[in-house]
Order: structure tokens, then sequence, then C-alpha cells
């Protein structure tokens, strides 16, 4: 049985690695993105030792148009076919009120979380339609349902991911192509240091007192929504931690 291939953005840390650890686990063939060439070389080094996987690094900032469009391009004949993509590439900056935000992150957020996932999604989905075969995982969040203080422009973005999931999944319903939505809560990984500008002490307040998921939890999910059968659609999913509800209700001890 031909192995499948599975492209994943933004995968050397948190989400996008430990989808890349499952997928591999799994025996798919792994095309890992990144924008540091030493953590992607890292990355396919532990996955070809540990699970023998075959896997091929794809250096680019998905903000990057043509040179996301240039490394696909570029891909060894033999990882051409893509049949998962994961588009997990974001972020987030600061938690600044809305009139107060900084212009220049506000565009970074924009550009990698929805003009990126776009482009990927026009860059790859063409040939999944092509073949008869394929699957659009989008890394969305809780965010994207319960706007935050501080979090509107980051909230808005995840907001757009949910709507251009369900409307690719509306355009594509008379293929056999599958699209689904993941909608984590809190988990734990670089993510909240990004927002506050490498302050880990700060960023780490954030999951006191809750057990967070981490990105193999997140990872767990991607995976079972991609290993259902071909008839069956995941179509959404929120996964929180037990002591979350929403986006700002949390119990923590």
């Amino acid at each position: 049985m031909e192995k499948k291939t599975v492209l994943i953005t933004g995968a050397t840390s948190g989400i996008g690695l430990g989808c890349a650890r499952k997928f591999a686990q799994n025996g798919y063939k792994i095309i890992l993105n990144g924008r540091k060439q030493d953590k992607l070389d890292a990355i396919k080094q532990e996955l070809t030792t540990a699970y023998h996987a075959e896997v091929h690094t794809a250096l680019f900032d998905v903000r990057d148009r043509q040179a996301a469009q240039t490394a696909l391009g570029q891909l060894p004949e033999s990882f051409k076919q893509i049949d998962v993509l994961v588009n997990n590439a974001g972020l987030v900056f600061g938690v600044d009120k809305e009139w107060e935000g900084n212009l220049d992150e506000w565009e970074i957020m924009l550009d990698t979380n929805i003009k990126g996932l776009l482009a990927m999604t026009r860059l790859v989905v063409p040939g999944m339609v092509e073949r008869g075969r394929g699957h659009i995982i989008n890394i969305g969040s809780i965010a994207g349902d319960y706007t935050y203080p501080g979090g509107s422009v980051y909230c808005a973005t995840k907001a757009a991911v949910k709507m251009l999931s369900d409307g690719l999944r509306i355009d594509l319903v008379d293929t056999p192509l599958r699209v689904t939505n993941i909608k984590p809560g809190l988990v734990e990984t670089n993510f909240s240091v990004t927002r506050y500008r490498g302050d880990k002490a700060v960023a780490d307040k954030v999951y006191q007192g809750i057990h967070p998921l981490n990105g193999d939890d997140i990872a767990e999910v991607v995976y079972w929504t991609a290993s259902v059968p071909d008839y069956m659609q995941i179509a959404e999913v929120l996964v929180l931690p037990t002591n979350q509800a929403t986006g700002t209700i949390v119990y923590r001890k």
C-alpha cells in the first residue's frame, strides 16, 4: 500500500511538531515547513531515526506566497502528491486594546493566520481535486468563537479560519475531499511566549492553576480526523482542557 503524504506548516514547534511526530509514527511521508533550516533539519533527523519516516523539509514563510509556490514546485517526485494539508502556521502578538494595537504586528498576524492559510490552500488543493483525494485540516481556535479582552484581531483571524473552512467545505462538496477545522482552547506551547514578546515568566502565568493541553494532545485529534473512513468528514472539533468551559471561563486551582 502506497504511503500517504502530509504537509504541515509551522512544523518546528508546538502543535505542528506534535503533528509531524504523530503522522510519522503512523507511516506517513512528511513535508515539514518552517522558517529555520536548523530546526527543520533537527526534526527531520528525529523522525527518520525514531520512525524511519521519509521526510522532506520546505523552508519558507507562509506569508511569502512566491517562496511557498517555489518550494512546492521543487518537491521531489515522491512527495508531490499531498494527501493531507495541515494549515497550522499561526501566531499572535500582544494583548493590546484594538485602538492601541501595533499595526505592523496586526499585519503579520493577518498575513500569517489568514493570507498564509489561503495561499497554501490555493497552492495544494487543486492537485487534490485533480487526484480525487485529499484532506485539508485547518488549525483554528476557540478564539474564533469567543472574543476576549486584548485579543480582538487574533480572534478575528481565527473566526476567519472557521469561515474559510466552512466555505471550502461547501466548494468541495461535489468532490471526495474533506475539510476539518480544529479549535483548541488553552494549549501550552511557544504561542504565549510570542504573544508576550518573549517574556516567558508572564506567558507561564496563562497556564497557572489549570492542566493545559499540549501540542501532542492536539496532534492526536488532528490525526484522528485524518484517519476516519473516507465516507466520514469531521467538520469541526472544539477541544479544551477539562477545567475550561469557554474562551474566558476557566477554573484555576
